[in-house]
């Protein structure tokens, strides 16, 4: 004798509605009481929803990205009394990454190489290339069914594309813990992985162990570990690095008349309380430049390159844990008062870390400006699968001769970085020199 038994969503707390980002069985499927079923994410936690009784999968009510909340029905199950099936752990919550970036880390003991050469998934809130050729590490034989992990560990397999159905648990009951993921990792990364012709989409390191080094023997320590941000920043970061063949381009722009505009235009909305600050003249100027010189807004899809028809700019946002990139969705279709609103209530939102990861996906280009702080040039890492970053510095003044005297010109450095792979150094050198005459001239924009 059987029955058809609806699970719905138990208790989750104080949130009103999370998002389903993983679906952990499929119809068909036997399941035990307590076993976890869905994984929903909220802005500050991702958490495994069990199953409240034992059976077999007939329906599945929802799909990755819907909106659940408490009593919203997950699936139906069909369940046969003389079944008995064992429980296993319940669930357990782990902090969601909030950053972009994209941006994925393992924990602060994890291997300190890239995570290239493994199968790579992209997390919900970053933009990854095409999956890598990956290492041949099989499963037990007659491991079967959904691999038996808890969420933390689910987690950190998703942020470095793990997929745990090729991971070996060594935990008791074949449980797969995080030592594992990381022994994954390290196995996957010392074998030889041929490179991709068209993406560069990893090859296995072989590099010397990282140093082991007792710091107590020289003095002092404080040990502090990495922020989430930093660390999943960090990871992308050094993927980018590696796998992205970045040149960078140095030039500089006199904005002697386009700060004179800006105070202008400061004074003249000081009382509704908008400060328009440089980062919006240069956001609108790169859509114009990005209009000129198409293939900057671009993402490579492994011998394809496609051109985006939207302009989509991010920034580079200075937090108390690390550094987020919102994005300006539309930027083409705003003026230079709605990009300061909406850049400045950004830069708010990732500072008091309430920013979504909707908010720091779809980009199509990035600025990181110094302006604020100081340096001349630097070389910004291009933000996957972008392919390329404007590295703003300090502006300063400098005497330029007018060809009877010397007059102060108030000068901003521009450090283009682009991917050698699309981009050469002659476009690149005319996309920035372009980007500097419109803000130098800024009635150019009309053009």
């Amino acid at each position: 004798m059987s029955n058809i038994t609806a699970v719905a969503v138990p208790d989750i707390g104080d949130f009103d509605e999370v998002e389903v980002i993983e679906i952990l069985v499929k119809v068909g499927d036997k399941v035990s009481a307590e076993q976890s079923l869905i994984t929903v994410e909220s802005d500050k936690a991702s958490m495994e929803i069990p199953s409240s009784s034992s059976g077999v999968v007939k329906s599945i009510s929802i799909k990755v990205g819907d909106k659940v909340k408490q009593g919203s029905i997950v699936l139906e199950l069909e369940a046969a009394t003389a079944d008995v099936i064992p429980a296993v752990a319940a669930p357990q919550a782990s902090v969601a990454p909030q950053a972009n970036a994209a941006p994925v880390a393992p924990e602060a003991s994890a291997p300190a190489v890239a995570p290239a050469p493994v199968a790579i998934k992209a997390p919900a809130s970053t933009s990854l290339p095409a999956r890598a050729p990956s290492a041949s590490i099989s499963n037990p034989a007659g491991t079967t069914g959904l691999p038996h992990a808890s969420p933390s560990v689910r987690m950190l397999a998703r942020e470095l594309g793990v997929d745990l159905t090729r991971v070996v648990g060594s935990a008791p009951k074949g449980r797969i813990t995080q030592e594992d993921i990381k022994q994954f990792v390290k196995q996957a990364l010392s074998v030889t992985v041929p490179a991709s012709t068209s993406q560069g989409s990893g090859v296995g390191l072989d590099l010397l162990p990282w140093p082991k080094v007792d710091f107590t023997k020289f003095g002092g320590v404080e040990v502090k570990p990495l922020s989430r941000i930093k660390k999943i920043s960090g990871a992308n970061l050094h993927r980018n690095w590696v796998m992205i063949p970045h040149v960078t381009n140095n030039d500089e722009a006199d904005i002697t008349s386009l700060e004179a505009l800006r105070v202008t235009l400061n004074k003249e909305h000081e009382k509704s309380g908008v400060k328009i600050t440089m980062l919006a003249f240069l956001i609108k100027a790169c859509v114009a430049a990005l209009k000129k010189f198409p293939e900057f807004n671009a993402s490579l899809d492994g011998d394809s390159l496609v051109l985006k028809q939207y302009f989509n700019i991010g920034f580079a946002a200075d937090t108390p844990n690390g550094l987020v990139v919102p994005v300006i969705r539309d930027a083409d279709k705003k003026g230079i008062i709605e990009l300061a609103t909406e850049s400045s209530a950004l830069a708010k939102k990732a500072r008091e870390g309430k920013i979504s990861p909707a908010e720091m996906q779809g980009g199509c280009f990035s600025i990181s400006s110094l302006g604020g702080i100081g340096g001349t040039n630097f070389t910004p890492i291009i933000n996957a699968p972008e392919l390329a970053i404007l590295g703003v510095s300090k502006s300063y003044q400098k005497p330029v001769w007018n060809g009877k005297e010397f007059l102060p010109q108030l000068t901003i450095p521009l450090s283009l970085s682009y991917d050698h792979r699309v981009i050469d150094g002659a476009s690149a050198a005319r996309f920035n020199a372009y980007l500097g005459s419109l803000l130098t001239d800024y009635r150019r924009i009309v053009l």
